[in-house]
């Protein structure tokens, strides 16, 4: 008998694409005759991720939703486009399973599985899903959550609901700490203050950092900066760094987040789904800055289990910049001056860290 062929859909950001990715390692582990194919979107995360694994993958036309009347015919034609090259993907293959992750891109190829009577299943990391998720959990046969809390949200789907985790790469098992720091040229003997506005950066976090680089130059003995910008950030925050009295590595983006997040001794950062299940995972203290501009404000939500923990602090990512500044200062300089400290938070990230999550949404779709 032929093994699944087996459809991921979802993207346009690293928290869409890293989940999937870590389903498809544990579902190709488990069963090497599967066959595992991804539809994403037309963003270049996208293309950028998946281009160094070996799994095929289909861009969609697809876009965000818009109730403005010239954008949501668009968005109509889009939708309908991308539900089609789904459908006739889908129906080539043998035994399919479809595995939505969110996104705008996942709504019209579940649509497509629902449709065509193919098991669909849903993974929702956040704790408040989107409105695609709770359109995708009335079509899907089971839903996977990071949080119990979730549930409650999916409404009279919330029967279909199984708390699993965030799933994260198999790297994140064993990950190489001195490897990142050789990959990054860094000193061994210093600690590291790692930066990161996500797979995309963020402009508030780099101009924020850019503006403390004197207060932290007084911790130059001890600490180093590993700051990770966004590709359309590098050059303007590379600027910020001239002649910075501590020693720094400003990159654009880093693949390998399993080693240095497990290099860090503490990271400043948003608070997606994924990234607060990488903090717990790797360990590692975080100052959360939580994006401000969503509607339900899912990230301060996201970050607020670890902090009830004890394994991070939440800087509000206010307007104005020099509130910002003083804010995170405030939280930061007790933690580069206190080991004790950074030490509890550390081991306080271990329970609330779940690492098994791939393998039980693994075995799920393949049915084990």
């Amino acid at each position: 008998m032929a093994g699944k062929s087996i459809f991921f859909a979802g993207g346009g950001t690293g928290g869409h694409i890293y989940p999937a990715l870590a389903i498809a390692e544990k579902i190709a582990e488990l069963d090497p005759a599967a066959k595992i194919h991804f539809f994403t979107s037309s963003r270049d995360i996208d293309k950028h991720i998946l281009s160094k694994t070996a799994f095929q993958y289909t861009t969609l036309p697809a876009i965000g939703l818009s109730i403005r009347p010239d954008k949501f015919l668009h968005f109509c034609k889009m939708f309908l486009a991308s539900q089609i090259i789904a459908a006739e993907t889908i129906t080539k293959s043998e035994n399919p399973v479809v595995v939505g992750v969110g996104g705008f891109v996942a709504a019209p190829v579940c649509r497509a599985a629902y449709k065509l009577k193919i098991p669909l299943f849903l993974l929702n990391v956040d704790i408040i899903p989107g409105k695609a998720n709770k359109l995708i959990g009335r079509w899907a046969q089971r839903i996977f959550v990071q949080f119990e809390e979730t549930a409650e949200y999916f409404g009279k789907q919330k029967t279909k609901v199984t708390v699993a985790g965030c799933p994260l790469r198999s790297s994140f098992d064993n990950p190489n700490p001195q490897k990142a720091k050789d990959a990054l040229g860094l000193d061994y003997n210093k600690k590291i203050l790692l930066i990161t506005g996500a797979s995309t950066g963020s402009q508030n976090i780099n101009r924020t950092i850019c503006s403390l680089l004197e207060k932290l130059s007084n911790y130059a003995d001890n600490w180093q900066i590993v700051h990770l910008t966004g590709r359309a950030n590098f050059d303007q925050v590379s600027a910020g760094y001239t002649n910075a009295p501590i020693r720094n590595k400003v990159v654009d983006y880093y693949d390998d987040m399993p080693d240095l997040l497990a290099a860090a001794d503490i990271v400043i950062g948003r608070s997606g789904a994924v990234s607060v299940a990488e903090y717990a995972a790797a360990a590692t203290p975080s100052i959360c800055m939580p994006y401000p501009y969503h509607n339900d404000l899912h990230q301060y939500l996201n970050a607020g289990k670890l902090v009830e923990a004890g394994a991070a602090v939440i800087v509000d990512d206010v307007g104005d910049d020099k509130d910002r500044c003083e804010w995170l200062w405030e939280e930061l300089e007790p933690l580069l001056k206190n080991e004790t400290t950074r030490r509890q938070m550390k081991d306080a990230c271990k329970t609330v860290a779940r690492k098994n999550a791939a393998k039980i949404i693994a075995e799920a779709v393949l049915g084990k």
